[in-house]
């Protein structure tokens, strides 16, 4: 029968599977009875790589354990020295427009020689809030204030699930149209949105039985 219908048949022999949840997710899993344990895996061992900021060996991060980090901010001085110039160099000679070189009691930045910097402008440190499937300030490094291009004003919408299909999709009501500045606990402003959506359409439908009763009684 299952040759007939161009099906196939397999017997699904994988033992181990990686999947990235959230701690009530994984507390839900501890419910299943088809699965025999599960274990939460982090990174905690530090390997040379060049794969996180700032893309170079000896540095070790990886997208659970970095820093400690100084983020520059306009008008901060730092002390240049072997181990802070991988952070630091593509803020001064890319972004702040400098050249750098290394000097023969520390480095040479415009022809002169010193150990100091003052950095022109702010740096944000930037984090994706899906932590383990962003490519982030993690990768890339820092992100000068002349790019950043607008402000978040605040949440219109929000999933929780999202990744994991449509059907598994949870809104979460509390962060719908949520502010993201301010001080103290968020405040969602989507009853008010509903409220203005309401009033908008019984405005609506009056103005229209108005402009249709005085065409009817033109007739």
């Amino acid at each position: 029968m299952v040759r007939s219908l161009g099906l196939q048949g397999q017997e699904i022999i994988e033992r181990k599977k990686t999947v990235f949840l959230t701690p009530n997710e994984a507390k839900a899993l501890t419910q299943v009875d088809w699965l025999d344990s599960i274990k939460q895996k982090t990174n905690s061992e530090k390997r040379p790589n060049t794969t996180y900021f700032p893309n170079t060996i000896p540095y070790n991060w990886n997208e659970d354990y970095m820093g400690p980090i100084v983020i520059p901010k306009n008008g901060a001085t730092i002390n240049l020295n072997a181990k802070n110039r991988p952070l630091y160099k593509k803020l001064i000679v890319d972004y702040e427009k400098n050249t750098f070189e290394s000097g023969p009691s520390g480095y040479i930045i415009n022809g002169e020689e010193t150990n100091q910097y003052t950095f022109k402008q702010d740096y944000y440190w930037m984090m994706g809030d899906n932590r383990h499937k962003s490519e982030d300030s993690r990768f890339w490094g820092f992100v000068p204030a002349d790019h950043i291009v607008g402000k978040p004003i605040f949440i219109w919408f929000s999933i929780e699930n999202f990744t994991q299909g449509l059907r598994n999709w949870k809104i979460r009501w509390d962060r719908v149209f949520t502010t993201v500045s301010g001080k103290g606990q968020a405040r969602s402003y989507f009853p008010h949105f509903v409220t203005v959506i309401v009033l908008w359409q019984i405005m609506t439908f009056i103005i229209r039985r108005k402009k249709q009763k005085r065409k009817d009684n033109s007739n």
